[in-house]
Parts: C-alpha cells; sequence; structure tokens
C-alpha cells in the first residue's frame, strides 16, 4: 500500500472513533446530568386538599323527656337540636326525644334530670319556679303586653342570668321556646271575669298560680298536665288554663268548650341539660351542644307561628266558643296583690322585663 492510501485510512478510522466520542458525551445518564423533563414549562397538577378531619372524642348516646306529642312544636325543636347536635359532632353525640310523656310528667322529669338520670328536657318555666325559685317571676299575670315583649326580654342579659341561675339546682340552662299566652277555658260559659268565682281551676304546680287563682276567686288544684282531660271529663275540676296549642292538641277543647282569651300569663319554655352531664364533657362538646340548643330557638319560634293559628282555627271548627277580653284593667286590678307581694323578690328581673316594653 502507498504512503498516500495509507495516511487517508488513518485519517478515516481517526475520524470513525471521534464520531463514536461524540455519539457517548451526548448521553446525558453517561454524564450523570438529569435528564430533561419532556413537559418543562407545563403547570403542575393541583394537589388535592385533605378531607376535613372527622371530630375525635368519646360517643355519647342521651335521651331528652317531653311532654308533648311527636308533632308539637316544641318537640319538633326538640327533634331538630338532636339533629344540629349529631351533624355538628360528626355523629358522635346522640338524642333520642321521647315525646307524650314517655319518661314522665314535667315535674318528674325534672327531677330525674336532676339527678343525672335522664340528660336532657323541655320544660315550662312554670314548674320550674318550684325549683329554681328565680324562675317563679314568669309566673306574675299581665307583667308581658305582647310575644314581641316577651323576646325583647328573652334575648336579653337578665333573662340569659336566669338560665345561668339553673345551675345551682343541678340543671344547664341551655335556650328559651315560645309558649305563647295562656288563658282560661272551662266546661261552664265564660265571658267575664266574674264567671271564674268559684271555679276549681287546674294550675301548673307552683304557689304563685295557686295564689293568682284565689286572687281570682277561684279554687286552685295543682295537677299533672296529662291528668287534665280525665279531670275536667269527670268534673274533678271545673277548668283550666293553657295557650290554643296545648288546648287543641290535648283534646282538652273537647270536654270544656268555653275558652276566655285573657293572655294573663306568657311563659316561656326552658330547654335544659342535667348538670352532672354537663359537667362531664369537653369544653368543645359543651360548646356544640350550646351552639345546636340556640340554633334551634328560631325553628322553635317558626313552627310555634305556624300551629298556634291552625290551633286556634281547629277548635273554633270543633265548636269551642272563645271570648276575647277587650278590657283586661279589671283582671289586672284583681291580681295586683300578687305582683305587689312579689316585687321586691323579683324586683331586678320586673324592671329588666319592664325596660324591654
Amino acid at each position: 500500500m502507498s504512503m498516500n492510501k495509507k495516511l487517508i485510512a488513518l485519517i478515516c478510522m481517526v475520524l470513525v472513533v471521534a464520531m463514536a466520542l461524540t455519539a457517548c458525551g451526548g448521553n446525558n445518564a453517561a454524564n450523570n446530568e438529569p435528564a430533561k423533563d419532556s413537559n418543562a414549562g407545563a403547570t403542575e397538577p393541583k394537589k388535592e386538599e385533605p378531607a376535613p378531619a372527622v371530630v375525635e372524642g368519646p360517643k355519647y348516646n342521651f335521651r331528652l323527656a317531653e311532654t308533648h306529642p311527636a308533632d308539637y312544636p316544641t318537640t319538633k325543636a326538640d327533634v331538630k337540636f338532636a339533629e344540629l347536635v349529631k351533624e355538628k359532632s360528626a355523629g358522635r353525640i346522640t338524642i333520642e326525644v321521647f315525646p307524650s310523656a314517655q319518661l314522665g310528667e314535667e315535674k318528674a322529669a325534672i327531677e330525674q334530670v336532676q339527678l343525672g338520670a335522664i340528660e336532657f328536657t323541655r320544660i315550662s318555666s312554670g314548674p320550674l319556679g318550684e325549683f329554681n325559685k328565680d324562675f317563679g317571676v314568669f309566673s306574675l299575670p299581665y307583667i308581658f303586653d305582647n310575644d314581641e315583649h316577651v323576646w325583647n326580654f328573652l334575648k336579653g342579659d337578665a333573662a340569659t342570668k336566669l338560665l345561668d341561675s339553673l345551675e345551682t339546682s343541678r340543671l344547664k340552662g341551655l335556650t328559651y321556646y315560645s309558649s305563647g299566652s295562656r288563658s282560661f277555658y272551662s266546661t261552664k260559659p265564660l265571658t267575664s271575669i266574674e264567671d271564674l268565682k268559684g271555679l276549681k281551676i287546674r294550675v301548673i304546680q307552683n304557689k304563685l298560680n295557686i295564689d293568682i287563682m284565689d286572687a281570682l276567686g277561684a279554687s286552685a288544684t295543682p295537677m299533672a298536665y296529662g291528668e287534665v282531660y280525665s279531670a275536667l271529663q269527670t268534673g274533678v275540676i271545673d277548668a283550666a288554663e293553657n295557650n290554643y296549642p296545648s288546648y287543641y292538641s290535648s283534646k282538652h277543647y273537647e270536654v270544656a268548650k268555653h275558652y276566655i282569651q285573657d293572655s294573663h300569663q306568657r311563659v316561656p319554655e326552658v330547654l335544659m341539660m342535667s348538670k352532672a352531664a354537663w359537667d362531664k364533657l369537653s369544653p368543645e362538646d359543651q360548646a356544640i351542644i350550646k351552639e345546636a340548643a340556640v340554633e334551634s330557638t328560631d325553628y322553635q319560634r317558626a313552627e310555634w307561628a305556624a300551629y298556634e293559628k291552625v290551633s286556634e282555627d281547629a277548635v273554633r271548627a270543633a265548636g269551642a266558643t272563645i271570648t276575647q277580653v277587650a278590657d283586661v284593667k279589671p283582671w289586672q286590678d284583681a291580681v295586683k296583690p300578687v305582683i305587689d307581694a312579689n316585687t321586691v323578690e323579683f324586683k331586678e328581673v320586673l324592671d329588666a322585663i319592664s325596660a324591654a316594653r
């Protein structure tokens, strides 16, 4: 092979080796460099938010005693309250509502709640006066002008203080519910204040109600709510007093067809809990219970307003005779001694009620 041919062959061999080395050098992995991202510059996928944590803590199964039937506004509000508690506690706290006095009439229910045998009850503030004297103020006659006046007071500090005072009676007040106004109904005609004289009238079991009947010339007969129908029917009593929804739902209008609307009392309902059961809850669970109770109030008030109208229409349609008191002053004058005798004891609350007028 000539020198020129050898030189050409050598040059070709060098070029082949150089090309091979260049090809190897282009491999990023061989040079320990990170591979280029084919999606460089693209928007990164949005990270999923973590699911909300389930509320942790002990589980509770509570009971709530209710005197009224399942379709009554307070019972519906009890159920609403229970639903809110279950929702806010992520199912940890459940409350079963027992309507129609299945767990006892109001006085018996209060006693069981005090002992912690039942955790909750909805009660009229009337009988509460026998367990906590501060609540006796609601039994005083004609201290409220109308429903608006009642709620102006119930939303204020004095009413909150009253709820808090229940703790001294081993009870925890949670919220107020509506109960309208109370008036008289009888097996005998009622057209004026004079017609009450000598009547045997069932009253809520507290001393102030007895004093009011005495002032009106009637004879007070304390009796459990569940006994009133048969007592009217058999003549054990001549009359009772309550609001339209109770007059209707209890069917008292069937045996006492004469109703005189004097609206002598506006006695709010109270949703409350056993203090013993309350104290066992964590601050977080206490907040859940209280918040749910307060939230159920507007629901109950709406249910009450609707049912009150339904009840009045129903008893009228059933033949009840309704007499509207045009001038309440003779009634107020008759019971003034009762108010005067209790003014000093309830002065602070009565002042707050007047200020809410």
